[in-house]
């Protein structure tokens, strides 16, 4: 690979770089070697953006050593920067280093930089995002004292203990948030309403919902978004469009999360005339489809084994200049070899190719098993 870089002549530039990293963020070894090729290109030097591309990639992989490596060089060159600490942070998080974690704290004392609000509650995130609640409040208390919660740490705290279905501990940091002097605003309301449905709490959810009407703050559209996910994935039709009525009624425009939920839910009954007459309102009202709601069209299609549809919305997808997701293809691929069309199957990974979307390890999956079967038909061709 080198040697064929070496003779392409490429002039460097940060932005081309950054680029590359971003076209294989899901392959860490190629995107690694091609990091290091250009650190040896005469006059070219790496800047904390591009560092940081890097570690993105490297974080996602969880290939913590050479993260660690990255982190010494780019503190030895002077390019370590706040968000470095803070990517690496979460992807220690995120793999359920908690100590590693929080040992970035050490990092950025050792290199000078200011540990605010802002910086505990982004690691209080990471950790209530990788579904350690405990841990967050832990550290919570640990810290306390070295700087002055605001509204935002109670409510990443309740998200934590939200997360891994904990009511009790979510209801006690919700009292302390009251008690500090802080009003619950319509993000830790719509934290705790979310927590009271995954726990299957539907009735308590209500009432959170009716006092939200009452006393507020008000419902918005992520509110009612969160009630009528609920009601979709149960099934219950018939009540989501009543509550999506009411939402309208009340002022709150929907968006494209609010008509995904009833697509997939009326999808999932095979009521394909309602999922159109959904697409039709969305167009109607302005709101165009995201990645999110067509990946949900596909996926529906897919499961229904027609592939050929699939494609069509694809084709749709791209001529609205909206860019598909590496799910996307996945989808595709494991709909024409489901099918036994092996030669779509191929032309799916060519077209993600052409398309700049790095296959990841779900891409290998579907396409391993059926590859040497497409040779094969090949060969006897």
């Amino acid at each position: 690979m080198e040697a064929v870089l070496d003779e392409c002549g490429i002039n460097l530039s940060h932005d081309l770089v950054v680029d590359v990293l971003e076209r294989f963020k899901h392959a860490r070894k190629p995107a690694f070697r091609f990091f290091c090729w250009a650190a040896q290109r005469p006059g070219y030097t790496y800047d904390s953006r591009t560092y940081n591309a890097m570690m993105e990639i490297l974080g996602r992989a969880r290939q913590f050593e050479t993260m660690v490596s990255v982190l010494e060089e780019m503190g030895e060159k002077g390019l370590l920067t706040v968000e470095t600490c803070l990517i690496s942070m979460k992807a220690f998080a995120a793999a359920k280093e908690r100590k590693k974690a929080i040992g970035m704290f050490e990092w950025m004392k050792k290199y000078k930089f200011k540990v605010g609000v802002e910086t505990i509650n982004c690691l209080l995130d990471a950790l209530a995002r990788a579904k350690l609640g405990k841990e967050a409040q832990l550290l919570f208390e640990k810290l306390e004292h070295r700087f002055t919660p605001n509204l935002q740490t109670y409510t990443v705290l309740l998200n934590g203990w939200c997360r891994v279905k904990n009511l009790m501990d979510a209801g006690k940091v919700w009292n302390e948030m009251i008690d500090k002097g802080f009003k619950p605003d319509i993000v830790a309301h719509n934290t705790m309403l979310e927590g009271l449905l995954k726990c299957k709490k539907r009735f308590e959810a209500i009432k959170l919902f009716e006092v939200m009407k009452a006393k507020g703050p008000s419902p918005n559209t992520r509110s009612y978004t969160i009630l009528i996910r609920d009601l979709c994935k149960q099934g219950k039709m018939d009540e989501a469009v009543a509550d999506f009525e009411e939402m309208l009624s009340s002022g709150c425009e929907a968006d494209a999360a609010t008509f995904t939920c009833l697509v997939t839910g009326f999808g999932n009954q095979r009521k394909m005339d309602k999922v159109f007459a959904l697409l039709r309102e969305m167009k109607e009202k302005g709101c165009p489809p995201d990645a999110r709601l067509y990946n949900a069209l596909i996926k529906l299609i897919v499961n229904r084994r027609m592939p050929d549809d699939a494609v069509i919305l694809y084709k749709k997808m791209i001529r609205n200049g909206i860019q598909p997701t590496l799910h996307t293809y996945n989808m595709l691929m494991k709909s024409f070899f489901m099918t036994k069309n092996y030669d779509m199957g191929h032309a799916t990974w060519e077209e993600m190719s052409l398309r700049a979307c790095c296959p990841d390890e779900n891409s290998y999956t579907v396409l391993l098993p059926n590859f040497w079967l497409f040779k094969l038909i090949c060969i006897q061709r």
